[in-house]
């Protein structure tokens, strides 16, 4: 069997606890928040030092993650076939409907954006990638909570916080689960100014392997409303080719 090379998650730990605590900090802090001795704490932010991935302050010689994890990080994603997958996909969508489209796969109680392309037209809605989006408010949240299971999604809506993010939103979770149980069952799903006043969405959710993931559109009420189903029919076509329901 394989065995957990100590070394490594330690590494990784330390770039955790920067993350958390969001300041430079002295190695007797990384030590203390490791549960490791001074001299093991030490010989470990030397290395990391040494090799580019953390930065010393010249007076108080602190130590700060450097741009490099960032800059290796943002390679491996652009290598990354899913990514690849996503970008072409809303990069086909938008095309084809002039509307801001985007990719999202489930992180914990929300779904993160990993390919996005913004609408050219003068009065549009942007989503970046890294961006997180809510599922409690939004056309690709039901889309993605729809491939749950009913005991899994009533224990997820439990313990979701149904915020009201305009006079639309929908804060009763009974109400909520009807709303997904109706998205599953018609095969999509719709937020008509939940999530911000003025703004509908239609998305549709699947799995690529054993990822669940969503496809969306999104933009102004009015054009949304007067596109919708042409806009669902090329929203269903492009999904179709990419994952499975």
């Amino acid at each position: 069997m394989p065995a957990l090379v100590t070394g490594a998650t330690r590494t990784l730990t330390v770039f955790e606890i920067f993350s958390r605590e969001k300041r430079p900090l002295s190695n007797s802090e990384v030590a203390r928040l490791l549960s490791v001795p001074d001299s093991s704490s030490l010989d470990l932010l030397h290395t990391l030092h040494a090799v580019g991935y953390l930065m010393r302050t010249p007076r108080t010689l602190r130590y700060y993650p450097t741009a490099r994890l960032w800059e290796t990080a943002q390679r491996i994603n652009e290598s990354d076939p899913l990514t690849t997958v996503a970008r072409e996909a809303v990069e086909q969508l938008a095309e084809k409907t002039g509307e801001s489209a985007f990719f999202g796969v489930l992180d914990h109680n929300a779904a993160k954006v990993v390919a996005a392309q913004a609408s050219r037209q003068s009065l549009r809605y942007v989503v970046e990638v890294g961006d997180r989006i809510g599922l409690s408010a939004s056309a690709m949240g039901k889309a993605l909570l729809g491939l749950q299971a009913d005991e899994d999604l009533a224990a997820t809506i439990d313990k979701m916080s149904l915020k009201a993010f305009t006079p639309r939103s929908i804060t009763d979770p009974k109400r909520f689960r009807n709303a997904v149980a109706k998205s599953r069952q018609q095969g999509w799903a719709e937020s008509v100014g939940e999530g911000t006043e003025g703004v509908d969405g239609l998305a549709v959710a699947g799995w690529i392997d054993e990822l669940p993931v969503g496809l969306a559109l999104a933009g102004p009420h009015e054009r949304m409303q007067r596109n919708r189903d042409d806009y669902l029919k090329t929203l269903q076509a492009v999904a179709a080719t990419l994952m499975t329901g």
